[in-house]
């Protein structure tokens, strides 16, 4: 993997760049559609592509893990020919799906054993054993272990976790620096940084990571509760302290106007379930607003969902044919929804790209955000 940093914002920490692998090239800032269990819900691998514009999905250890399984993967090659998408993968470690099996889950320093949440088997996660995995699985980028704290989270526990995910980091580079990739290409690992919501820890944790040189990093335990203005004053002590050589992924955020003020702070890649999971419920994100396709308002309305974004979808169906597909429940709502929503947070980030190299990005961003955080 290679990353070329081609602008940066004088007016922010916003930048741009292209980060180049085995199966493609991604331009950032971009956000990554998720595809947690070898599929991006209610989207076709073809329209991921033609009608959204995705450069690179996201799959995830545990759930592939569970099902279909590792035997299955390796049988057919890797997760890219499994699903049909030849396009660049990257896998969460499984961290977070631990972290939110509080119930069924014992974490120890060897690693975290817990009980299927399908069939309630047990099973155990080592920082090895996640590296082993994701070999497996053939993402083209792999995250590595760690434990992803709650908000609200004690300061001493915070910390103590924050030491085990760096001594599992250690762990997972060297069990990846030693073993290869399984189907005739590079993968790269990007470590994590944690500290719940302290900035001392979170400066801890970015220099241990930072000190690593891999070739990307991310930024974890954020988007699990805290207020934004948390979200983004760590983010902020963590992008001044990661390296500019390499791209900077903060995990699981969020909304549009999320994405846009951490741009501004320097991060290059997102992930986040919200413009999937939200447009199945009716809730769809626009360049105008955010709306609630169910409400009455919007029966009579036949003007194009988003015709602002040069999405075919958005232009071509009305906000009163999607409001009766939701409302009947068919299946094409929560299509052509998912597909809107997800093609508008790439055109979203595909903009943040056009005004950084444009150089007015501050500007544009404080305009957007407004725009973007407005109840339709």
């Amino acid at each position: 993997m290679k990353f070329v940093l081609e602008k940066k914002d004088t007016a922010t920490r916003a930048r741009s760049g292209t980060v180049s692998t085995a199966h493609g090239d991604i331009q950032t800032p971009i956000f990554m559609p998720v595809g947690t269990a070898a599929t991006v819900k209610a989207v076709h691998q073809r329209e991921l592509r033609q009608d959204i514009g995705a450069q690179i999905i996201l799959g995830n250890t545990y759930h592939l893990y569970l099902r279909p399984g590792l035997d299955t993967l390796e049988k057919a090659g890797g997760l890219h020919r499994f699903m049909g998408w030849d396009g660049p993968i990257l896998t969460d470690s499984g961290g977070y799906q631990v972290f939110s099996l509080s119930g069924n889950r014992k974490i120890q320093e060897e690693g975290v054993t817990f009980k299927s949440h399908i069939d309630g088997s047990k099973h155990v996660f080592s920082p090895e054993g996640v590296m082993d995995i994701q070999r497996k699985i053939g993402a083209d980028i792999i995250m590595a272990f760690d434990e992803c704290t709650p908000y609200p989270c004690e300061y001493s526990y915070a910390k103590k976790s924050m030491e085990m995910t760096h001594r599992w980091l250690s762990r997972c580079i060297q069990r990846f620096d030693s073993t290869q990739g399984q189907y005739g290409y590079e993968q790269s690992l990007f470590p994590i940084v944690q500290g719940s919501v302290y900035k001392d820890l979170r400066i801890q944790s970015a220099e241990f990571v930072a000190s690593q040189q891999r070739q990307g990093n991310a930024i974890g335990g954020l988007s699990v509760g805290e207020p934004a203005e948390l979200m983004y004053e760590m983010a902020e002590a963590v992008t001044e302290i990661l390296p500019s050589y390499a791209p900077r992924y903060l995990m699981g955020v969020g909304t549009p106007a999320n994405i846009l003020e951490c741009i501004a702070l320097g991060v290059d890649m997102f992930d986040c379930v919200m413009p999937t999971r939200n447009a199945r419920n009716g809730m769809l994100f626009t360049s105008e607003g955010i709306l609630n396709i169910r409400n009455e308002k919007w029966k009579d309305d036949f003007s194009a969902i988003d015709p602002g974004i040069g999405n075919e979808i958005s232009a071509t169906y009305s906000k009163a044919y999607l409001r009766h597909l939701t409302i009947s429940k068919e299946i094409l709502a929560s299509q052509i929804a998912s597909i809107h929503n997800l093609a508008f947070y790439l055109w979203l980030v595909g903009e943040a790209r056009t005004h950084i190299l444009a150089g007015d990005f501050g500007v544009w961003k404080n305009a957007m955000v407004k725009k973007v955080s407005t109840r339709l």
